[in-house]
């Protein structure tokens, strides 16, 4: 039983989720649903921006890595619709750079995922520090490199060559980086 007796008579707060994973965006879909939000999930800038126009949301989840685009240009349009919406910007690929950008384009608080609901949650109620970035864990220079490697390879589809290519080495060079297992940091 809810302590706040308004808790009932509040409408469900309204949150647009920007996530081009299909699996990850409908888990948190149910997962804030459940929690009492009313939740419209989309995949795209484009898609993101006509259900902002539709009907602003008070809260938006935007990854910042989208296939059509990046996560900064959603928030710059949500701000731009409706500078009240709160947002939280969550990434695979955290960095101090891209922090400051979305808080300084409007982000309400940067998450690095993995994160669930109660997370998300927690940022858009002000958990942690809302308006400065999170402190940020600097990796190790081979981290850096491994995942850099690993979001090119994913990019080419694992077509070892064509990364190869694009990293600027020799595909045996890459296989053998490959081979090896990245430090814990």
């Amino acid at each position: 039983m809810d302590a706040r007796p308004d808790a009932r008579d509040r409408p469900a707060p309204t949150v647009l989720i920007v996530e081009d994973d299909e699996r990850f965006r409908e888990r948190l879909a149910r997962a804030l649903s459940a929690r009492g939000c009313d939740v419209r999930a989309v995949a795209s800038v484009d898609e993101a921006a006509a259900a902002a126009a539709q009907e602003s949301p008070e809260l938006a989840v935007v990854d910042l890595r989208l296939p059509s685009g990046s996560g900064l240009d959603v928030v710059r349009a949500l701000h731009g619709i409706d500078p009240t919406t709160k947002i939280v910007v969550l990434t695979g690929y955290g960095s101090i750079a891209t922090a400051l950008e979305s808080v300084r384009l409007g982000a309400t608080h940067y998450l690095t995922k993995p994160v669930d609901a109660d997370q998300v949650l927690a940022a858009f109620e002000g958990r942690g520090s809302p308006q400065e970035p999170p402190s940020v864990e600097v990796p190790s220079l081979a981290r850096v490199e491994w995942e850099h490697i690993q979001r090119v390879l994913a990019d080419c589809d694992g077509n070892v060559s064509q990364a190869a290519r694009l990293l600027g080495i020799h595909r045996r060079s890459l296989q053998r980086k490959l081979s090896k297992f990245p430090s814990a940091r």
